[in-house]
């Protein structure tokens, strides 16, 4: 069975949020093995410099890269990416997989994105949209995608 891990900078909190993105796990456990990880979002003060920031950014990704399993399809989510639509993007997964690949990271920043080491150790890098979300929705947004991915794969009719 697949393997697909969500690396997530900051925890859910909001009931509505968890519960939505609980949805998602148990809908995607019939196609993959899903697990998420969260990391803790370094702090920063209420108006940070660019070197906090980065500072900041930089702690996040040595987080982060610690978790990425060697032989994982990386895919950081970050404004610069590429924009798929749903049918595109259900073939970069069904490709991966086809070429054997059994394991995908998907990686979400946190308010400030994703240091360019995370960006650099990428397979594919990857953009929802030119508008801005919170990056507790992207969560549960990208695990929409993910469960979408997999229903055209299959031909299931969730997808229209």
């Amino acid at each position: 069975m697949v393997s697909v891990s969500i690396i997530a900078v900051g925890k859910l909190k909001e009931k509505f949020l968890i519960q939505a993105y609980g949805e998602y796990e148990k809908r995607l456990s019939g196609f993959c093995r899903l697990t998420t990880e969260e990391i803790e979002a370094a702090y920063l003060p209420d108006d940070p410099s660019d070197a906090e920031i980065q500072k900041a950014l930089t702690a996040e990704a040595e987080k982060i890269l610690r978790k990425i399993p060697a032989d994982s399809m990386v895919i950081p989510m970050c404004v610069e990416g590429k924009q798929l639509p749903s049918e595109k993007f259900a073939q970069k997964l069904s490709d991966g997989i086809a070429e054997g690949k059994n394991t995908f990271t998907f990686i979400i920043g946190g308010s400030y994105g994703l240091a360019d080491e995370v960006k650099k150790r990428g397979d594919l890098r990857l953009s929802m949209s030119e508008m801005t979300f919170p990056h507790r929705l992207a969560r549960i947004m990208l695990a929409e995608q993910i469960y979408r991915a997999f229903t055209i794969i299959n031909n299931r009719k969730y997808h229209k």
